[in-house]
């Protein structure tokens, strides 16, 4: 057993955050107490804190239910205040963050946004369960939208502290823990409410008590040791931190600054030049076109499903959407995580697959909005979730091996902006879907088209 100095020496250039090493890539690693010392050295131990992170923010009840949460007894909005006032406020807001959360992402190194993403979320279950009227309600999906914007932080976050031979299976667990998380807590919620007689306020009082788990687990992610603007500041500060005599230290501070502003503009160059040659790849861009575009229309599909299912189910029928969103959620984190497993050359089949089984969910939407049967419509979403997902797995980790380190942030962000834009086109015109004159099938057939 080592003594206190001796470990300290050993281990200082490995524990210089914290983390947990259970991969084995420390080797022997000394013990103290019996017990292995944490070490930053492999790659399990970030993971499996932004797993119980992601679980824990997607661990949300009440959201299955929180239309009729927000038009009932417990808030009286009618419901097209929620569908016009309400909810756009969620894609007009996140259109408008995007970017600056963006810039100040990797300005931050990542971790400071995800304790951000924590606290936002926090902040819409406070206003939610505690607020009333239009205007709380507003404000709670522009906290909302904050949390949705700062995704780019948590998707890019694990890459920065991983090496780049474990990207395909880290992906496939954080991707998988937060649909985990998701259908954990829509089943629980279908539960509670259809067995138990549970109120929609208890389901809301579970939502906040997991976010803020969430949030506290954010507190002990590792923080990354490097970033892009970092570094350029901190080697500006270190070359002129001799420059300044005690008879010239205004010129000596104005030497700082100047120096440290030619290496951000320096550092901001870099970026649109490695930007630019990021996306002269036509690998690279078929993966981010297929993530923008894909996801707006995952997202405007789920957002409006429900609606589409109230127009085509029979009389009298008793709706199943809550454990169907769970099953399909359920198989499509399944899914996700068995693509961090497959051997496959994906730089040759990777494209292949992706357009091939994109055809298959384009086909199932398509079928949904050529039946009446609500069972058949059931059958279609649950392949078109379980499938997506898997994609946006296999999209997302093909774009990390592509891109150098410092520029995750940068590519995820760009496609979350163009996603965002598309749903906001999309969004303005379901919202004027009455002016237009167009139907919920026709809505779902335009999804489609996405």
């Amino acid at each position: 057993m080592l003594s206190p100095d001796a470990f300290e020496t050993s281990q200082g250039s490995r524990r210089g955050m914290m983390g947990f090493c259970w991969s084995g890539e420390c080797g022997n690693r000394p013990c103290w107490g019996d017990h292995y010392v944490p070490c930053c050295a492999g790659w399990v131990g970030p993971t499996v804190l932004l797993c119980i992170y992601g679980f824990c923010s997607m661990m949300r009840p009440i959201e299955p239910f929180l239309t009729e949460f927000l038009t009932g007894t417990y808030k009286n909005l009618t419901a097209e205040q929620v569908t016009r006032q309400v909810y756009p406020v969620w894609t007009y807001s996140n259109l408008v963050l995007l970017v600056p959360v963006l810039l100040v992402t990797d300005f931050l190194r990542y971790k400071p946004v995800i304790i951000l993403q924590g606290i936002t979320y926090v902040t819409t279950m406070l206003l939610i369960l505690f607020g009333s009227g239009v205007h709380l309600a507003q404000l709670a999906f522009f906290c909302y939208s904050v949390a949705m914007a700062a995704d780019v932080a948590y998707f890019s976050y694990i890459y920065t502290m991983v090496q780049p031979r474990y990207y395909q299976r880290v992906t496939s667990y954080v991707k998988g823990a937060i649909l985990l998380g998701y259908a954990v807590g829509a089943m629980l919620a279908q539960l509670l409410v259809s067995l138990g007689g549970v109120s929609l306020g208890c389901l809301a009082f579970i939502t906040l008590i997991s976010v803020s788990v969430a949030l506290l687990t954010s507190f002990l992610l590792p923080m990354p040791k490097t970033s892009l603007f970092y570094k350029g500041t901190d080697s500006a500060q270190h070359e002129t931190s001799g420059e300044g005599t005690p008879d010239s230290e205004d010129f000596s501070i104005w030497a700082k600054s100047k120096t440290a502003a030619k290496h951000v503009g320096g550092k901001f160059r870099g970026l649109v030049l490695d930007c630019k040659e990021c996306y002269s790849s036509m690998a690279m861009l078929f993966y981010c076109i297929w993530s923008a575009t894909g996801t707006c229309g995952f997202y405007q599909v789920s957002a409006y499903i429900q609606l589409f299912w109230l127009h085509i189910q029979p009389g009298n029928f008793t709706a199943y959407n809550g454990g169907v969103d769970a099953f399909s959620t359920l198989t499509g984190a399944a899914a996700s995580v068995a693509v961090g497993h497959m051997s496959l050359e994906w730089s040759v089949w990777g494209e292949l697959v992706l357009g091939g089984f994109t055809f298959l969910v384009a086909g199932a939407i398509f079928l949904m909005d050529l039946t009446d049967n609500i069972w058949i419509s059931y059958m279609c979403y649950s392949l078109f979730k379980t499938v997506y997902l898997q994609l946006s797995t296999i999209c997302t980790f093909q774009i990390a091996k592509t891109l150098n380190r410092t520029r995750y942030a940068l590519v995820f962000g760009m496609n979350s902006f163009v996603n965002t834009v598309l749903q906001s086109v999309l969004t303005a015109i379901v919202i004027n879907s009455l002016q237009l004159g167009i139907t919920s099938q026709s809505e779902v057939f335009i999804l489609c088209s996405t």
